[in-house]
């Protein structure tokens, strides 16, 4: 066992990921909820995981929602079937547990978009104003932060701020635009966007809804200005599912990563759902962040608990400042997992 461990370690920073291959005949759900049991572990996944992961996740939710779970769950080991980002928000609500990622390389192009050291020169220009982050990004950019958001709460956090006082939005130049015509708070924005929701193509988009007249076409905040004027409805990913399952269309065409489909199809099967297509010659938009972990992946980091989330004890403790006065202003305001 210890010459096995020594091995996915060695592969381990060599790839980002245990590569060791796993038994085809091997039950990997059932295998996995053993773990489960055994290691007291919870997995958490975000609905842009694959829907094998759905499936076996403890809980399924946005960035939001999964924040709030990693903060109250009381299992010895996070297992975060998500981004980098998403794992590090995790670790840093729990310094004492184990958070393991699937796949380290699982990161984000939005958190990519704004880099600390860049940020924080950009902030010193602006040394009066409130700095807000959307959680997707960095734990060094958290620790530079303010109050972080999400896209289901981000309304709020504008709204909890002082008028008289200046904000920073960061890094989402597409959601901050979309909070300033919210709140009419104007912002400084950094110029940072999601690769997967600036994708989507507008000519493609218009021709579907001449196909389907009857259908609702509904936005993630992150897509650009010209997408979310063409929306029916505009909301995170929980509020999208949420709206899908209580309005009485039957079908959608859905803006916003593939992977909550499968949630929206379980949740009302007697719906249609329709990705928006991009521009390129993809049938849906997929991010291939959230897509490097795969249920092989998953099993193995439960098994060999690796790979492990490290950050620095400064970082964890800077860092979380943000992200409690999010949770905090949340359940204020009534949002809850």
């Amino acid at each position: 066992m210890a010459e096995i461990l020594e091995l996915a370690k060695n592969n381990l920073v060599k790839k980002g990921f245990l590569d060791i291959d796993v038994d085809p005949t091997l039950d990997l759900v059932e295998a996995i909820n053993k773990l489960k049991k055994e290691k007291n572990a919870i997995i958490l996944a975000h609905y842009y995981q694959e829907s094998e992961i759905q499936d076996v996740a403890d809980y399924i939710g946005d960035s939001l929602g999964l924040s709030q779970k990693a903060e109250s769950t009381d299992a010895d080991m996070i297992v975060f079937a998500g981004v980098h980002f998403m794992a590090e928000t995790a670790k840093m609500l729990n310094p004492s547990k184990k958070v393991v990622l699937p796949d380290l390389k699982a990161g984000c192009s939005l958190a990519d978009s704004c880099p600390a050291p860049l940020f924080k020169k950009f902030k010193e220009k602006y040394p009066n104003h409130v700095v807000v982050s959307y959680i997707n990004c960095t734990a060094e950019l958290k620790t530079l932060t303010d109050i972080c958001c999400t896209s289901s709460n981000a309304e709020a956090i504008i709204n909890s701020i002082p008028k008289e006082k200046g904000i920073i939005f960061a890094p989402d130049k597409n959601l901050g635009a979309y909070l300033e015509k919210k709140t009419g708070r104007e912002m400084i924005l950094w110029n940072g966007a999601c690769m997967v929701h600036e994708i989507f193509s507008h000519e493609k988009i218009v021709k579907l809804m001449t196909r389907y007249p009857d259908a609702k076409f509904i936005a993630h905040p992150e897509c650009e200005a010209h997408i979310l004027d063409k929306a029916h409805f505009i909301g995170s990913t929980t509020q999208l599912l949420k709206y899908t399952q209580s309005s009485p269309a039957t079908s959608f065409i859905v803006a916003t990563e593939a992977g909550i489909l499968h949630q929206m199809e379980l949740a009302s099967p007697d719906k249609t759902f329709i990705p928006a297509p991009p521009t390129n010659n993809c049938a849906c938009n997929d991010c291939p962040h959230m897509k490097r972990n795969t249920m092989e992946k998953l099993y193995l980091s439960m098994k060999y608990e690796l790979p492990e989330i490290i950050l620095e004890d400064w970082v964890i403790e800077k860092g979380r400042i943000c992200i409690d006065r999010m949770l905090d202003i949340s359940v204020k305001a009534g949002f809850k997992a």
